[in-house]
C-alpha cells in the first residue's frame, strides 16, 4: 500500500451526495482546519528544505462520528486514524457502504492492538502501534496478505505508554521480519506531553535516526501539539485530530 500525500480540494458534490441527515452542528469547519494544518505541515516542511509531498496528513477521527470522516473526505483527505479497533471495523464498513466518497480511503490502526484482537488486523489499512514480537506473531497468523505495520517506540520510556524500548527494536525487527504478511514500513512513537514542543524534539531525533540507522523509510510522529516540530525532525506521517476535528465528543454527549 502506498500512502497518499495529496490534498484535492474540498468536493461540493460528494457533500451534497453523501447519504448523512446532515453535517454536524458544529462551529468546528472541518474544511477550514484541514487548510490551517496542511499550511502549517507546508511552512515546516521549508524550513526544513522538504516538500510537503514527503509527509502524509492522517486525521485522527477517534470518537468523531462518520459525518466527520465524510466531511473531510470531502476536501480530500484519504488517510484517518483510530485508537480502538471496534470503532475503526464500524467506520471501514460505512466508508465502503458509502460509494460516493470512493474506494481510496484508508483507515489505519494507530492505537493499541491487543492479542485476543489481532484477527481483526487485516481489515485495517495498516497497523502503526506493533509494540511486541508475540502481537506481530499473532497478527501474522491471522492474515491471508501483506499487511504494512509500523514498530513503536517508547523513546520516552514512559510507564503509561506501549512501545519497545529504542534498545530492543534491532532485536525486534529481525524477528518480526521473518515473519510471513508483515511489511514493516517503519517506526512510531507517542511523544511525551509537554508544554513547549521543543522538549520532545530529542524524542523525535532519536526516532529519525535510528530509522535511518535501519533503513526504515517512514516515521509516524507528530500531533496536534508538536507535529510541526516532528516534520522539521523527519516526520514522514503526522497523526492530527484536535486540530481539524475540534475537541472530542464527551462520552455520553
Amino acid at each position: 500500500m502506498k500512502f497518499l500525500r495529496t490534498h484535492p480540494r474540498c468536493n461540493s458534490a460528494i457533500r451534497a451526495s453523501c447519504p448523512l441527515n446532515r453535517w454536524p452542528e458544529s462551529e468546528v469547519s472541518v474544511a477550514a482546519n484541514l487548510d490551517r494544518v496542511r499550511q502549517r505541515i507546508a511552512d515546516a516542511c521549508a524550513r526544513a528544505g522538504r516538500e510537503p509531498s514527503q509527509v502524509t496528513l492522517i486525521a485522527v477521527s477517534k470518537s468523531f462520528p462518520f459525518a466527520s470522516i465524510a466531511e473531510a473526505a470531502a476536501c480530500g483527505q484519504r488517510q484517518f486514524g483510530e485508537n480502538r479497533v471496534q470503532e475503526g471495523l464500524t467506520k471501514i464498513e460505512q466508508i465502503e457502504q458509502t460509494a460516493q466518497l470512493g474506494s481510496d480511503i484508508d483507515i489505519h490502526l494507530i492505537g493499541h492492538l491487543q492479542r485476543n484482537k489481532a484477527r481483526h488486523a487485516g481489515k485495517f489499512a495498516s497497523i502503526q502501534s506493533v509494540d511486541t514480537v508475540r502481537l506481530a506473531e499473532a497478527i501474522s497468523r491471522r492474515l491471508d496478505r501483506e499487511l504494512p505495520i509500523l514498530l513503536e517506540v517508547n523513546v520516552g520510556q514512559e510507564a503509561t505508554k506501549h512501545g519497545f524500548m529504542v534498545e530492543e527494536v534491532p532485536t525486534a525487527l529481525e524477528q518480526i521480519r521473518a515473519l510471513p504478511h508483515l511489511r514493516i514500513d517503519g517506526l512510531m512513537t507517542v511523544a511525551p506531553e509537554v508544554a513547549d514542543p521543543e522538549d520532545v524534539r530529542p524524542v523525535f531525533d532519536t526516532l529519525r535516526r535510528q530509522a535511518e540507522q535501519l533503513r526504515l523509510p517512514e516515521l509516524s510522529m507528530g500531533m496536534t501539539n508538536d507535529y510541526a516540530v516532528a516534520i522539521e525532525e523527519g516526520s514522514t506521517m503526522v497523526r492530527i485530530g484536535r486540530a481539524i476535528f475540534g475537541h472530542r465528543p464527551e462520552a455520553g454527549g
